[in-house]
């Protein structure tokens, strides 16, 4: 009997830093409903991802894609870029 494929995570966010080699830090922000007050709220989370070619500069809205673990936090790629940034 086959295994179910497995869903495959895609976020977007925006590259905050790129300092490492071959990796870019990436900011995820989510809004969220507050349980008591109703009011939206965002929520942000910074994911380690995978950049193979070093093309991600700060500013830059990417998409990122789960996949097994790089190392010890990464366990995002860089799938896509999908604006670049005018961040200096």
């Amino acid at each position: 009997m086959a295994e179910p494929k497995r869903r495959s995570i895609l976020k977007q966010g925006l590259v905050v830093s790129n300092k490492m080699e071959k990796t870019a830090v990436v900011q995820v922000e989510r809004r969220i409903q507050h349980p008591l007050y109703k009011r939206m709220i965002r929520r942000r989370k910074k994911f380690l991802a995978h950049d193979e070619t070093g093309q991600c500069q700060p500013g830059d809205w990417v998409e990122i894609i789960e996949t097994r673990p790089l190392s010890r936090r990464k366990r995002f790629r860089v799938r896509q870029i999908l604006r670049k940034g005018t961040r200096a």
